[in-house]
């Protein structure tokens, strides 16, 4: 809890400045897919109780503004930015804020990030019950610097995983290959993470952490991880993203509930979004690209031709880049490229149907969707007569 008697002008400029960025809400529209509800997230956030420079309920001001349905409070437990004005208690910046997003339609759940300097580097546990719980003993000191003991027990590091498992946690990497970590350690995957992995332990990876990592989206791929899209923001995150949007997890969840929400995740049931891209598995990419659509279709005689005039409307906030390629020919495009803006209709003439088709397939190639490291999605689309 806040010592009443030592308030900062540190925190309160802080907060102020923050309080001055929050503006009107933001919408920002990513459809649900076929028997799922999808849920903008971020599950990973820092305040004054580590090393932020926000007060938790900020954080909710922020989601709500940008947004969100979903955030985790996961501030480091192996470190104490203001200890002369604030207790250690990890649990405090969650009952902050969800006091805070009371009657908001924002979910807040409870988490922590587990930070040493050595494998298995840092990684989110959320949906904690008591993030006090969680042993450090591999710290040798925390308040206002992080200095870890000489000799540390793997027994040590391992701890606050295994209190994480006991309190039914989802654990997640974050962003690998931060450069700041042992050079004489340079595996990303090392022999610990797949030990917490083999355990059970280990469920996610960072694929986004403020940019994409492609070294994270290829060790999703190998081992099957959840993929997760997060800020990491410590400071305000509106001028950090004042051109673009802050990064999100998508959750495709059965209902809007935590519960729901971890029941996606330890399905693998998420996309990324980052920048003006989507980042997903094929079923996911493809019902999300499908359900983002709105289509129509006219026929006509122009001139002795009979075409088909398909209109597409793009009903998300992510502007797709696409190709259509077809056995008929497609006016106005060349190489069948053009970009569906958000909810601005696109005509795509099919000319010369001779043979008055029962349907048309499109094949439609979706740039900026990544289903793989090295592959964007590729899909069709039927349009019938």
């Amino acid at each position: 809890m806040m010592k009443l008697n030592s308030v900062s002008a540190l925190l309160l400029t802080a907060l102020l400045f923050a309080v001055s960025n929050i503006s009107a809400q933001q919408t920002v529209n990513i459809p649900d897919i076929p028997g799922y509800k999808t849920l903008k997230c971020d599950f990973h956030l820092h305040t004054v109780f580590s090393d932020g420079s926000v007060w938790p309920n900020l954080r909710v001001n922020e989601a709500v503004r940008d947004g969100l349905d979903v955030i985790a409070m996961t501030d480091h437990i192996d470190y104490e930015g203001f200890p002369e004005l604030i207790a250690r208690d990890y649990n405090k910046p969650y009952e902050i804020a969800l006091q805070a997003a009371k009657d908001k339609g924002l979910i807040v759940i409870n988490g922590g990030e587990i930070s040493p300097r050595v494998s298995p580097y840092h990684n989110n546990a959320i949906f904690l019950k008591d993030v006090n719980k969680l042993p450090i003993d591999y710290m040798q000191e925390t308040k206002k610097k992080f200095v870890m003991k000489e000799n540390i027990r793997k027994e040590e590091l391992m701890a606050p995983f295994l209190e994480a498992q006991s309190q039914g946690a989802f654990v997640f990497y974050n962003h690998p290959g931060y450069s700041w970590w042992d050079k004489k350690d340079t595996a990303i995957f090392t022999q610990f993470h797949r030990e917490l992995f083999d355990k059970g332990m280990l469920r996610g990876v960072e694929v986004v952490n403020g940019r994409y990592n492609i070294i994270a989206h290829r060790m999703a791929e190998k081992y099957n991880l959840t993929m997760l899209g997060n800020s990491d923001a410590h400071g305000d995150i509106f001028y950090t993203y004042r051109n673009s949007h802050r990064p999100m997890t998508l959750v495709f969840a059965k209902e809007k509930s935590e519960a729901a929400v971890k029941e996606a995740l330890i399905n693998r049931r998420t996309a990324v979004y980052t920048d003006d891209n989507i980042i997903a598995r094929l079923p996911e990419a493809d019902a999300l690209f499908k359900a983002s659509l709105n289509i129509s279709k006219e026929s006509r005689d122009r001139n002795g031709e009979p075409i088909w005039i398909v209109s597409i409307t793009n009903e998300s906030s992510v502007p797709y880049r696409i190709r259509i390629r077809s056995e008929h020919n497609i006016e106005n495009y060349p190489l069948g490229q053009l970009v569906l803006e958000p909810n601005q209709p696109r005509q795509v003439i099919i000319k010369e149907l001779w043979n008055h088709p029962e349907q048309v397939k499109l094949q439609v190639d979706v740039f900026n969707i990544a289903i793989s490291p090295d592959n964007h999605l590729e899909t069709s689309i039927i349009i019938n007569k």
